[in-house]
């Protein structure tokens, strides 16, 4: 890294934000072959975890392990510095498994910031940028501090909740865009002032406790896994000590405190103009909505191996310290505890996404790219995932080649950015399993057989990482074929089966059919097969189960894919006009104006377009190529 002395007046591209948006982009361009400057506020707060002290989770897991796939940082750090890993969802089917880890705050942020510091091309500077620069209609360069300019081709803006943010406790109101931190007011308001709509979305946060003042004794622990699985692919084993996280609960003492202080609550007394995340409501919240519940569950979460804060997870909110205070007393194993941070609530700025494409480049100035929180999504993940795609396009558009665009049966990225793209933002965006359709395609465990190529094809990554995925999807391919040969004999399969409490079979099975019974496992059969055990890795071992198990399933989402894929194919011209087809509804005229799709298949995702505008608008498509052919 450079001192801020030493900066250059010009870089291919400039990165505004050091979160985790940031830092992805910011790596990835650098690794693309371009020179990059990440202007943040406090080089102190880089990839800063101001909420829950943990990466991945439900479908959080899978963005990760594809971010790490495009080459990303975030699962290598989070597989160095994480102090205890779980794999959610293993009791239900594998397209909802999903990987995630509690972090130690400090060594996270010292290891991102030490992979950007060495690395080529990639300078940092403490700084707030107040503008962007554009000379006719494009990008032109970074405004900082209110007067220096620093040039640059391309402007990826990775803004967190710092755009004109303000903190909510009780009634204080507190400008800022995390805590210590000031907002940033210049650069939200010169784009608003340039046309770009904006809105007010609001998150929320949980007080931290004093570790020793916590009864731990009262409360239920929740250990890690014994054999942890690494988020990278490039990681071979986790192999140290996991600390302990705990579960208590709040009560009805607690409800009732909260309820006869909801007045005081600012989204409840009018003083919260933005709207919260639905899936991830404060506790004040929670007890509204969820009257006939008797309690909620709080996850007690260490900042770190030597942190002495405990992350009460679940207990976000933005009521008064005197509220904050006694409510934290009335909860097992916290009746003692001491809050050393109150919790609060922080609304800050958005650009709605219909404003950008899938690119995520803007729609109303070229070279300008918008990823993480200014496009309405809520997470460390989610904002990693847009950071490394913008970081990617925006070296692209510099090479003079097409955007790189991931389709929804590609990648949960694909879901993600086409949901922003295509869906009106009246919440924080949180990505859910259930959003991607093709999910038991999209599984985390083959991350890397779906997007190691394009890692590969654009030069982040060495060609070595795609053959070694190829390599381990043949020794899974030809391990599933030799089971579908190999026949295990009556007695062996029935004494297999009486383990398990299986249904007995009249005959000699298939080691592949008779793995594809939901309560037989591979560890059971293998020691059985004709020809000796799998020489297979556990995850290859994992992987092939998946495959046999639920093969007939993966083969009906493939087939569904490539009718979707065939959509999403047909491309419509930007300059398209909806205004002019009178045959179009009048709500998907305006709709489409709105959101400009740049697929038939995006149109067919936008609410209130119905299948027979789409119709219409194929056949406009079509004849408007055979006046081009003509």
């Amino acid at each position: 890294m450079q001192n801020a002395v030493n900066i250059k007046k010009k870089y291919d591209i400039i990165v505004v934000g050091g979160g985790h948006a940031g830092c992805e982009a910011a790596l990835v361009a650098s690794r693309m072959g371009f020179s990059v400057l990440v202007v943040t506020m406090t080089i102190d707060d880089i990839a800063g975890m101001p909420c829950n002290p943990a990466i991945g989770g439900l479908a959080k897991g899978q963005l990760v392990r594809e971010v790490d796939a495009l080459g990303g940082e975030m699962g290598r750090v989070i597989d160095e510095t994480g102090i205890q890993f779980k794999m959610l969802n293993k009791s239900k089917g594998p397209a909802v498994w999903s990987p995630r880890a509690q972090a130690d705050k400090k060594s996270y942020h010292k290891r991102m910031l030490k992979a950007l510091r060495e690395q080529n091309g990639l300078d940092i500077i403490e700084a707030e940028a107040t503008g962007i620069i554009v000379e006719g209609g494009r990008v032109v360069g970074v405004e900082i501090n209110g007067g220096e300019k620093i040039s640059a081709e391309r402007v990826i803006l990775a803004l967190g909740t710092f755009p004109n943010g303000l903190m909510h406790i009780g009634e204080k109101k507190i400008p800022g865009g995390r805590r210590g931190e000031p907002a940033a007011h210049g650069l939200s308001n010169q784009l608003a002032s340039m046309g770009f709509e904006k809105r007010r979305l609001k998150t929320g946060t949980p007080p931290r406790l004093k570790k020793k003042s916590v009864d731990f004794s009262k409360c239920e622990p929740q250990p890690g896994d014994i054999n942890p699985s690494p988020f990278s692919f490039r990681t071979t084993g986790i192999d140290r000590d996991q600390i302990l996280c705990y579960v208590t609960y709040t009560n009805k003492d607690v409800h009732e405190l909260i309820t006869r202080n909801i007045d005081r609550a600012p989204i409840y007394s009018g003083q919260i103009e933005g709207t919260g995340p639905r899936y991830c409501p404060s506790i004040e919240d929670k007890v509204v909505r969820f009257s006939e519940k008797e309690r909620h569950q709080l996850f007690l979460e260490p900042e770190g191996l030597e942190s002495e804060e405990i992350y009460v997870n679940g207990l976000a909110t933005s009521l008064p310290v005197d509220i904050q205070e006694e409510m934290i007393k009335h909860i097992r194993g916290l009746e003692d505890a001491r809050i050393v941070k109150y919790g609060y609530a922080i609304e800050y700025d958005f650009f709605p996404p219909h404003q950008i494409y899938s690119s995520l480049e803007s729609k109303r100035v070229s070279g300008l790219y918008f990823a993480g929180q200014v496009n309405g999504t809520s997470g460390y993940e989610e904002a990693a995932a847009q950071g490394i795609m913008a970081g990617i396009n925006a070296s692209l558009a510099l090479r003079g080649e097409s955007p790189f665009v991931l389709r929804r049966n590609e990648a949960y990225i694909g879901v993600l950015i086409d949901d922003l793209v295509t869906k009106e933002i009246d919440e924080p965006y949180r990505m859910f399993t259930s959003r991607a359709e093709y999910r038991l395609l999209l599984r985390q465990d083959n991350a890397d057989e779906r997007l190691l190529k394009y890692a590969v094809r654009y030069g982040i990554l060495p060609k070595e990482q795609w053959e070694n995925a190829i390599r381990r999807r043949k020794r899974v391919i030809n391990a599933e074929i030799r089971l579908s040969r190999e026949t295990i004999t009556k007695d062996i399969c029935n004494k297999a089966l009486k383990e398990v409490g299986g249904k007995e079979v009249g005959e000699a099975k298939r080691a592949g059919d008779l793995l594809s019974r939901p309560e037989v496992e591979l560890s059971m059969i293998e020691k059985y097969l004709p020809d000796g055990p799998l020489k297979l890795s556990e995850r290859d071992k994992r992987s092939l189960e998946i495959r046999v198990k639920y093969s007939g399933y993966i083969k009906r989402q493939e087939k569904m894919a490539e009718r979707f894929v065939r959509m999403d194919m047909m491309k419509i011209p930007r300059n398209f006009s909806y205004m002019d087809i009178g045959a179009l509804s009048i709500e998907a005229r305006e709709k489409m104006e709105k959101f400009k799709p740049e697929t038939l298949g995006q149109a067919s995702r936008i609410a209130g377009v119905r299948a027979a505008d789409l119709s219409i608008i194929m056949v406009m498509l079509e004849k408007g190529r055979k006046e081009k052919r003509g």
